[in-house]
């Protein structure tokens, strides 16, 4: 129980600051992560849209808003943005293939055949 309540005052902490900063990055990485970690997925989306267009080249933004997409059910994007963070250079094709986030991702066709692509790229 601690843990849980000790979370809620976390987000609440983070989206205070965010408030007063609406732009500071870093609390929103940490903001963004933490509604994802307790399963509010819309939020933790929300947040990875800000971010991407705060830092629209970084891959491990770009990865996290595919992940966001994926968790909302929304897969084409989801597959969208995966594509972007591994053009911007996003390369841990081994954690891409055992993300939880991605899940229902990676059940998709569309997804096999570009994970294909990806191995075949890495050899």
């Amino acid at each position: 129980m601690k843990k849980r309540k000790r979370k809620d005052l976390e987000i609440r902490f983070y989206e205070n600051i965010v408030k007063e900063r609406p732009n500071f990055v870093n609390v929103l990485i940490s903001l963004g992560d933490i509604y994802t970690r307790k399963g509010f997925y819309e939020e933790g989306l929300a947040v990875d849209k800000r971010l991407a267009k705060l830092l629209p080249d970084d891959p491990i933004i770009n990865y996290n808003l595919a992940c966001s997409f994926s968790l909302v059910g929304n897969l084409d994007d989801a597959l969208v943005q995966l594509k972007k963070a591994v053009l911007l250079g996003y390369d841990d094709f081994n954690f891409i293939n055992e993300d939880s986030d991605l899940t229902s991702l990676r059940k998709t066709h569309k997804f096999k055949l570009f994970y294909s692509k990806l191995k075949k790229l890495q050899s």
